[in-house]
Parts: C-alpha cells; sequence; structure tokens
C-alpha cells in the first residue's frame, strides 16, 4: 500500500526514493476517510516544515514559543476535541504534534482533553460561553490543576488543596505541583476538596485573581518548552457560578484522566516516529568506514526494531480509537495503552540514542531531545507501575495498590 503522508521532514528529504519514506509503515492513515485523510496529510506537512525545525533553540532554554500559537490555532489544533473529527484522526492529530514536538504535544493535548473537551462536558452554559471561543483558537490558554507537592499517584485520597463556600464564593487554598502552562494559563481548572461534604470538586481560577501565584519549575531534562509551575493559592476567592457543574467528584477527574491517558499513549506512538526520523536520517547520512552507516547489520537491526516498537504502538492506538467511538473504552484500556506505547518510546529512544553514538548526546542532532522528552512521557499521567497496577487489578480482580 502506498503511504498516505509524503511531507518528510527537512531532515529526512533524502528519502524520498526509499520503498518506504514514511515511518507508518502500516499505513494506519489510510483508515480514515478521504478528507481526513488530507487534513492529516496537511497537518504533517506544516509539523515537519515550520514547526519542528523552529523548537529546538526553545527547548535548549526552557521557553515558549508563543509566536507559533496562532498558526497552531489555524490548523485547528486549538479545537480537536470539538471539530467533530473521528477519533482516529485526533488520536493520529495528536501523534503528528509529538513527532514535530513532545513539549507542544503536551500543550495541544492537555489544552484540548482536559481544558477545553472539559468545560464543554462539565461547564455550565455561561462557563462554556465565557471560555470555549477564545480557548478554541488559542486566544486564551488553561492550565489542570490536579497535582500536589505531595500527592501525585495517590491524589484521589490525599487530595489536599481545600474549597470553603463562603457566601456568593468559593475560598479556595492549597498548593499544586507539575502543573503544565501553569506560568502562562489565563484560566486554571482547580481541584480542591470541599470542606464540607469532602468531596473533590472542580473550580474555574481566572489566574489574575488575589492569592494565586505560580511559580516556573526549571532545570526539567525534558518537555523544556512546556511550563510546568508551582501553583499556590491563599484564600482565592471565586464566584459560586464558577463551581464546574459536572465536576461535583472525584469521579469526574478520573472520567478526563481516562481520556487524557489514551492521549498520551498517542505521544508514544508519535514520539517514536520521530525517533525513527532521525535514526534513519542519520544512519543514512553518516559515513563510517568508508560507507553509510545504514550498510551495517548493527545499524539496520535496531532501526527494524524502533519501526516494529513504533508500528505496535500505532496499532494498539487505533484499536484505542476504535473503541472509543464504539463506547466501551474504560480505564484499564487507556492504562495499559499509556504504560505500553511510552515504555516501547522509552526503548526506542535508547536505540536512537546509542545508534547517533556520541552526536546522540547533542540536541543538535535533535535525538538527545527526544530521548529526555520521553522520560516524561513514561512518568507523567501515571507512572508506568501505577497503570500496570491498574491492568492488574482488571485482570485479576484483586486490588494490589494498598
Amino acid at each position: 500500500m502506498t503511504p498516505v503522508l509524503r511531507g518528510e521532514s527537512p531532515s529526512v528529504e533524502h528519502v524520498a526514493g526509499i520503498p518506504f519514506p514514511d515511518a507508518d509503515l502500516f499505513s494506519f492513515a489510510a483508515l480514515l476517510p478521504p478528507a481526513e485523510r488530507a487534513r492529516l496529510a496537511g497537518l504533517h506537512t506544516f509539523l515537519q516544515e515550520q514547526v519542528r525545525p523552529a523548537v529546538t533553540p526553545y527547548w535548549n532554554r526552557e521557553e515558549f514559543p508563543a509566536h507559533l500559537l496562532p498558526a497552531l490555532a489555524d490548523h485547528g489544533l486549538g479545537e480537536l476535541e470539538l471539530c467533530g473529527a473521528s477519533r482516529l484522526f485526533r488520536g493520529l492529530a495528536y501523534a503528528e504534534v509529538a513527532r514535530a514536538d513532545v513539549s507542544l504535544s503536551a500543550l495541544v493535548g492537555i489544552h484540548n482533553e482536559l481544558i477545553l473537551g472539559l468545560i464543554d462536558a462539565l461547564g455550565s452554559p455561561e462557563q462554556k460561553a465565557r471560555w470555549l471561543p477564545e480557548l478554541r483558537c488559542f486566544r486564551a490558554l488553561g492550565a489542570f490543576a490536579l497535582t500536589e507537592p505531595e500527592h501525585g499517584s495517590d491524589i484521589a485520597g490525599g487530595l489536599a488543596t481545600t474549597a470553603t463556600r463562603d457566601g456568593d464564593e468559593w475560598v479556595l487554598t492549597g498548593t499544586k505541583r507539575w502543573i503544565g502552562a501553569g506560568t502562562i494559563a489565563d484560566v486554571a481548572i482547580v481541584w480542591a476538596r470541599d470542606t464540607a461534604d469532602g468531596q473533590v470538586k472542580g473550580f474555574l481560577v481566572e489566574t489574575d485573581r488575589p492569592g494565586w501565584s505560580a511559580t516556573k519549575i526549571e532545570h526539567k531534562i525534558g518537555l523544556r518548552i512546556m511550563q510546568n509551575a508551582d501553583i499556590v493559592l491563599d484564600e482565592v476567592r471565586v464566584p459560586a457560578a464558577n463551581a464546574l457543574p459536572g465536576a461535583g467528584s472525584f469521579a469526574a477527574a478520573n472520567r478526563m484522566l481516562r481520556n487524557s491517558r489514551a492521549w498520551v499513549g498517542w505521544q508514544g506512538a508519535g514520539v517514536q516516529l520521530a525517533i525513527f526520523d532521525v535514526a534513519r536520517a542519520y544512519a543514512l547520512d553518516r559515513r563510517q568506514f568508508g560507507r553509510p552507516l545504514a550498510k551495517f547489520q548493527l545499524v539496520q537491526e535496531p532501526l527494524a526494531r524502533i519501526l516494529g516498537n513504533a508500528t505496535a504502538s500505532l496499532g494498539l492506538m487505533a484499536q484505542i480509537a476504535r473503541l472509543q467511538e464504539d463506547g466501551g473504552f474504560d480505564m484499564p484500556h487507556a492504562a495499559l495503552a499509556k504504560a505500553t506505547t511510552t515504555s516501547l518510546a522509552r526503548e526506542s529512544a535508547a536505540l536512537g540514542r546509542n545508534l547517533l553514538g556520541g552526536n546522540g548526546v547533542v540536541t543538535d542532532h535533535e535525538m538527545a531531545k527526544l530521548f529526555n522528552d520521553v522520560e516524561i512521557l513514561y512518568t507523567y499521567e501515571g507512572t508506568y507501575e501505577i497503570n500496570a497496577l491498574i491492568v492488574g487489578r482488571a485482570v485479576t480482580g484483586v486490588s494490589a495498590f494498598v
């Protein structure tokens, strides 16, 4: 089958004559209807030609390239969850953003799955009217404030941030950590425990409110473009109308985390396409002992293994998309997908970094950037171990969490 996506990144232009120029060897994009296939191809070309070559300096400096937001919006990446496209298209779009840059894919995914999609699903008509038009075109950015300094994997039972009703207002007090886009967001969805009934509830908090402060977390080894933050809420007051009506318990957050873990599965697949792009281009370009690296058996084998990992991840995620469309999708599916694709990505990144030798430890050749970004994918949205225990509980009926 002829590969659908032909727009190669600048680093792999010289593979045009190869029988399989794209890393989607099994042509999963061909499963899309023609209009979505064409849209994905256009998105791929834009991301590879305009975004991927531009982001490494920002990654090196831990800066956010805000100037790219209008172009991302022009290509529909601010409203993927509301665009009416198939689950498979949305998933492959997330993978293509990760293929261009994992940090930006984190922003696009969180924005769609945990901000835009959550407000659309759980917000009031007034909340939707206020925020959705701005979010859809990236004129506003949101943050999902759940994780805390002392509560990550045990956040469901350990969440310590409080919300106290005081007349027509809620008073929020607590701290949050690792909050993506926390320093640049216009609004945050803050999860806090109601002091009256003990339930964890969601609140829209404008980030210019008195008592809100955000401090950038620096010196990360990966996702350096994503502006993660420590958040302090010091008796932040919000109107009662800022409470999300559909987020009256932690079950609402858990539903969103289920969808978010599936999106991270697509990130794990997409970053492996990038790893393959870089590794193959390097193997064809680099000459040792008078011949291209690609002529050596010990180079072709890891290339095949990286491609196999990427293809297995895409196949797994295509089935996740089918389950989402059919209504059979649940947390064990999301947990297995996230754990599997990110662990395969970790193996692929190690193989790719090794293939580049000394050049694999500097971001000039991109592989070092991918290698470090994968470590973050492997850890966030539930560690590998936590996701494995979710799957283990589902297949044995016995919980091993405590």
